[in-house]
């Protein structure tokens, strides 16, 4: 695939030099010799047939003279290609510079454009169509006497030959530059489908190793703009791959040690039940309390795992009910007051009377207060206090744990809501699966609510459940 990508690559890029650097090439002869060589070789001519003119008409004696305008030719230093004659007012060769030229003095020139000249004109005359012996530039520039009146006719021309050889010479030129032009373009193409797919050939492999497991590095971030966004997107996800394997691994961990420890419970109440424990009430009643309370662990810890089975495919449902807030969280508090009585932590509440309707999922949100309630209590020493408070501004309703424990760090503020992160204070228990508050922020969340907290190392912790008063659908507020 990669051979067949780089083949590619090189011939969108050599293929295109091909067809185009020729046609331009072509292009480029054309309007060189069409618009640059031969008329700036006209004006030439005509410049020089306009200087020469000027000097005969000083001589004016020379259109009867032929020896004279002769002498006269003899002494012009001029190029081998180029040609002047000296013609008398009724086209007859008096002179020329080309010794060629000799039989066909006094008689009568018929070329294009002396009789146009004869009447006064300037004339120049391109003939691309003519032999190698041929002019391929006439210019003929009338000379006139004192009275206005014609004298004669002075005649420039340049050989085809010479412009012939000229052109070639140029042609030549310009070949080699389109050859270079396309040796260029082609090792251009090559080192440009070589910087390409080289880069890919990194992104793909890595991501190859990514599928079977293997370990895969950083890929270097270099070359143009798309191929580094290439390789960002292919570190991104290796950075997102190596977070879910960290999260799956401390998932397990975590699941062997939550499991086990109600399981181990279950066990060795079993076992001292099948000892005869059971014939005594008093034992058999503490040993089904404990292995009631395991069972309950147990139940948490798969609701848990149902609600991040829920977060993983998409499939949290809510059964909003209207709640009177005031009647309903006195009564969910309940048995967390009672256990944070047992022990031996003072207990506050601040809910007013007129607490607005909400429309909520009673059990959900229960579920929410109770893991932030559990927390408080878990992290609040012997003799600390624990509030919860609740109040309305009219649009929002808010309910607020506070506890008088350790607090939290900074830095770990913004990793509490992750799943599967534990404190890391020392004063923190590490225990459960660090779910309990991404469930509740989630949850609530799902309410078109937000969960906020505040709390400061040493000074406990505060968080606030805000929820609208007006219940706003999900998928409606999504609209």
């Amino acid at each position: 695939m990669f051979k067949t990508l780089r083949g590619q690559l090189i011939l969108s890029h050599i293929l295109p030099a091909l067809v185009i650097i020729p046609l331009m090439g072509i292009a480029l002869v054309y309007f060189l010799e069409t618009r640059l060589f031969i008329p700036g070789l006209e004006r030439q001519l005509a410049d020089d047939a306009v200087v020469i003119a000027k000097i005969a008409r000083s001589q004016l004696q020379m259109f009867t003279d032929p020896q004279l305008a002769q002498s006269l030719l003899d002494s012009l230093e001029l190029e081998s290609a180029t040609r002047v004659m000296v013609i008398d007012a009724t086209g007859v060769l008096l002179a020329s510079s080309n010794p060629e030229d000799t039989y066909r003095i006094n008689h009568v020139l018929d070329t294009a454009g002396i009789q146009s000249a004869l009447q006064g004109q300037l004339v120049k005359h391109v003939d691309l169509s003519s032999g190698l012996g041929g002019e391929v530039i006439d210019v003929f520039a009338p000379v006139k006497g004192a009275n206005n009146e014609l004298e004669g006719v002075i005649r420039v021309s340049y050989r085809f030959a010479t412009v012939a050889d000229q052109l070639v010479s140029l042609r030549y030129l310009i070949v080699a530059v389109v050859l270079a032009a396309i040796l260029f373009s082609a090792v251009l193409g090559l080192f440009l489908a070589l910087n390409i797919d080289n880069p890919i050939e990194q992104v793909t492999a890595a991501i190859y190793d990514l599928s079977r497991g293997a370990r895969a590095d950083p890929l270097p971030e270099r070359g143009p703009t798309e191929l580094k966004t290439l390789q960002q997107a292919a570190n991104f996800l290796v950075t997102r791959l190596r977070e879910l394997e960290q999260s799956r691994r401390q998932l397990l961990s975590n699941l062997v040690h939550e499991i086990g420890r109600p399981v181990g419970g279950l066990r060795m109440g079993v076992q001292v039940l099948r000892k005869g424990a059971k014939k005594d009430p008093q034992v058999l009643d503490e040993l089904l309390e404990g292995m009631e309370l395991e069972t309950s662990l147990l139940q948490r810890l798969l609701d848990d795992l149902a609600h991040l089975h829920d977060q993983v495919i998409g499939g949290l449902e809510l059964d909003f009910q209207p709640v009177k807030l005031s009647e309903w969280l006195p009564v969910v508090l309940r048995s967390t007051q009672e256990k944070a009585q047992e022990k031996r932590k003072q207990w506050r509440t601040d809910i007013p009377d007129d607490l607005p309707e909400l429309e909520i999922d009673p059990e959900r949100m229960a579920q929410v207060i109770g893991n932030l309630t559990a927390n408080a209590i878990k992290y609040t020493p012997r003799g600390g206090l624990i509030s919860v408070s609740a109040g309305s501004n009219g649009v929002m309703v808010w309910i607020r744990v506070s506890d008088s424990g350790p607090g939290i760090s900074p830095d770990e503020l913004e990793k509490i809501f992750e799943p599967f992160y534990r404190g890391t204070q020392k004063q923190r228990i590490k225990q459960g699966m660090g779910l309990g508050l991404s469930i509740a922020r989630d949850l609530v969340q799902a309410h078109n609510g937000r969960l906020e907290v505040d709390s400061q190392p040493g000074l406990g912790s505060r968080f606030t459940i805000w929820l609208p008063v007006k219940h706003v659908d999900s998928e409606a507020s999504e609209e």
